[in-house]
């Protein structure tokens, strides 16, 4: 709970995730041995050399000028000019541990009047003694650590390098993992992609698990179009019996018997036709949406119904199943037609989608009715006029179902341009 805020700025890919698993130790593990270092080590033989170094300096300015001590240091002042005193200590910005030197040199030598830390070569001191200003020069070894960048500079190299590594050797093992997910999403749309299981034990055995479940399906698929054949044969038979019989009868007790014989023919074909959109068994193809729904509306219009199509956006092809994704369309200008005198279609392409939309004028779904719209054999008697035609609730579902089939989703809504039902099938290319 407390950590849900940071959900937002993780990474959403697993590679990003992985990454950031292997970046963020590594970063905090040499920045707090770098703050570390420097404070237990660095700074404490600063520390230690400049003091024995003030030491050192408070000797040589107690012996200024004659020397009479006699001692031999490697500290040798030389008297200089008021003018080469510069106004301010001066240290490059980098120089992190001259600070130290600067502090401690200063605090410890009482004639100190300037530290000048050009390089990491060189200390000079400005000391006053007797009113008279001198000028002495040192090696930078003699107050700090020589070369302190080395261990910076090699942690970041061994561990970028490390960290590259790990990050090409965890490439390979999620490498299979998107190949997995890719091969499950072709699937979820309707293509076989070649797939063989590889990687990490559990990855191999959730990808054998994978093509275990695809193989059930389809032969799930397979059984029930065989299924399908079946029972369109054996109720095709008695279908044709029954008008055979009704045409030796009189015109007067003839005609209702073949309205209602033709009525249960056409549930027949509904119901097979619902049947058949999960066993829809035709490869996704490269298609110009344009093209197959300009068809289907020419199609439409010569068949009598009253459709326009409306606009065409975009411009390019998707990979569909074109019978499927037509009786798709078919069953929505149907649904129009039933229930609705205009209707309109319309296409929209872009580079991540595909959106196909029937609009029409009729009375529309209430919008808390739509969910159940979309479920198999149920009809909205009071949202619809069923003396328009009849019907047991499948063509919603059909379309519903070939969208699902392409990876996508069936979305009812309410028309603005012609106030009643739109119908949006949104497929992800």
């Amino acid at each position: 709970m407390f950590f849900r805020w940071l959900k937002r700025y993780m990474p959403r890919s697993l590679y990003g995730r992985a990454a950031l698993i292997l970046v963020l130790p590594v970063v905090t593990l040499q920045l707090v041995v770098s703050v570390v270092f420097i404070q237990r080590h660095f700074e404490g033989v600063t520390v230690q050399m400049s003091k024995e170094l003030a030491r050192e300096v408070n000797l040589v300015v107690a012996d200024l000028p004659d020397r009479s001590n006699g001692l031999r240091l490697s500290i040798r002042p030389k008297a200089v000019a008021e003018d080469a005193l510069p106004a301010v200590n001066q240290r490059r910005w980098y120089d992190f541990t001259g600070l130290v030197v600067i502090r401690e040199l200063d605090m410890r030598i009482p004639a100190l009047e300037r530290i000048l830390l050009p390089s990491d070569r060189e200390v000079v001191l400005f000391l006053r003694h007797d009113d008279q200003l001198y000028r002495a020069s040192l090696e930078r070894s003699r107050v700090s650590a020589s070369n302190p960048h080395q261990l910076f500079v090699n942690m970041v190299f061994f561990g970028a390098l490390m960290t590259l590594i790990a990050f090409l050797y965890m490439r390979n093992q999620l490498r299979p993992i998107t190949r997995l997910a890719a091969a499950a999403e072709a699937f979820g749309k309707g293509r076989n992609m070649r797939y063989s299981p590889a990687g990490a034990t559990e990855v191999r055995a959730a990808g054998h698990a994978f093509l275990e479940m695809r193989d059930r399906i389809e032969r799930h698929i397979e059984q029930r179009t065989m299924m399908l054949s079946g029972v369109s044969h054996d109720l095709r038979t008695p279908m044709t019996r029954l008008r055979l019989g009704l045409s030796l009868l009189d015109d007067e007790d003839r005609e209702p018997l073949e309205r209602d014989v033709e009525e249960m023919q056409q549930l027949i074909d509904a119901f097979l036709d619902f049947a058949r959109g999960d066993a829809e068994t035709a490869a996704s193809e490269r298609t110009d949406p344009f093209t197959l729904i300009k068809r289907v509306v020419e199609d439409a219009q010569r068949g009598g119904q009253k459709v326009e199509l409306g606009e065409m956006q975009g411009e390019g092809t998707a990979m569909l199943r074109p019978r499927a994704l037509r009786r798709a369309v078919e069953n929505l200008m149907a649904n129009a037609r039933r229930y609705a005198s205009d209707c309109r279609v319309s296409v929209q392409l872009t580079g991540g989608s595909l959106r196909i939309r029937v609009e029409d004028d009729g009375p529309g779904i209430p919008a808390d009715r739509r969910e159940d719209a979309l479920r198999p054999f149920v009809r909205l008697d009071p949202a619809r006029n069923q003396d328009r035609g009849s019907g047991v609730g499948l063509g919603l579902a059909i379309a519903a179902d070939i969208a699902r089939a392409h990876g996508g989703v069936l979305r009812l809504g309410e028309s603005e341009s012609l106030g009643g039902l739109r119908a949006d099938i949104v497929i992800a290319l």
